[in-house]
């Protein structure tokens, strides 16, 4: 056994692979956590193999079959203003939806994670710059933020995902600047320095390792959060620009219609609450799950 196992047993192949399957053990005993996984698990399937599961084209409409009511015939679940199929939109739209709600979030981790982990690690005058340039954006509210810097750049995909990441990143690395400050203090880091080991190597081995858990578990946290503003985001007309599938557009556009059939507004609705909802129950369940001391 070396050294650097002998003060950190945490880092050892054997206790992270034993602390995993603990926490993969756990969550597995949760019933609500394990329904919002499988619901999530067949919105995505779904959302990823819409293409070969021969629904009807989701951008070709008729003017004649505008708003037919759910269980017509051929369409199960109706058509929206234009005669498109919902049920061929819905499937097509939650690729839009959940790629835009999840990937801001992935990307935030990433650099936020980043930032916190320097920021907390090297301190003094780096820690203060990086900090306050976060405090800046954190000051506004997010959905404000979110709509500010969309409506700056403009309707689109990709601006939606920068706008959203800009949101996201500052709430990330202020934690991962606080669990990052309490862990560089501890006797482990101070034997690590000790031998010699330079900065980069102490954050890469033995740091991050013990601050990763923290701040994924705020990042799951968040994915229901920025799957709701992505779908404001549309929603308002400066996220996803028509005719693309997605249901805070096809929310928008189905508003007109809530007097003819309130039922077949409310299915995109729908499907945003459903989502949002799993995935913040699927948070919760993670985050009780690594946390080892309960």
């Amino acid at each position: 056994m070396t050294l650097t196992e002998t003060l950190d047993p945490v880092q050892t192949p054997e206790a992270r692979k034993g602390y995993w399957a603990g926490v993969a053990g756990r969550l597995a005993r949760d019933p609500v956590s394990m329904l919002c996984l499988a619901v999530v698990a067949v919105l995505i399937l779904a959302a990823v193999f819409a293409p070969w599961l021969g629904l009807a084209d989701p951008y070709k409409g008729s003017m004649i079959a505008r708003l037919k009511p759910i269980g017509t015939p051929g369409h199960i679940l109706g058509t929206d203003e234009q005669g498109r199929d919902m049920l061929a939109r819905l499937i097509h739209g939650g690729r839009l939806t959940l790629f835009i709600g999840l990937m801001p979030v992935v990307f935030a981790f990433f650099i936020g994670s980043t930032l916190g982990v320097v920021a907390g690690y090297v301190g003094g005058r780096l820690n203060t710059l990086i900090m306050r340039v976060v405090d800046v954006f954190f000051a506004f509210p997010s959905v404000l933020l979110a709509i500010a810097i969309s409506g700056a750049l403009g309707a689109g995909i990709v601006n939606s995902l920068v706008s959203l990441t800009i949101v996201f990143v500052p709430p990330i690395t202020r934690v991962a600047e606080a669990v990052t400050s309490g862990v560089r203090s501890l006797d482990y880091i101070d034997a690590a320095r000790a031998t010699g080991a330079s900065a980069l190597t102490v954050i890469r081995v033995h740091v991050i390792g013990n601050v990763l858990s923290p701040i994924f578990v705020y990042a799951t946290s968040l994915t229901s959060v920025c799957m709701i503003l992505a779908a404001g985001l549309s929603f308002l007309g400066i996220g996803v620009r028509p005719p693309e599938p997605e249901w805070g557009l096809m929310l928008n556009t189905l508003r007109s219609a809530i007097y003819v059939d309130p039922w077949l507004s409310a299915l995109p609705g729908v499907m945003i609450f459903v989502t949002s909802l799993c995935l913040n129950l699927l948070s919760d369940g993670v985050r009780s799950a690594m946390n080892v001391r309960d």
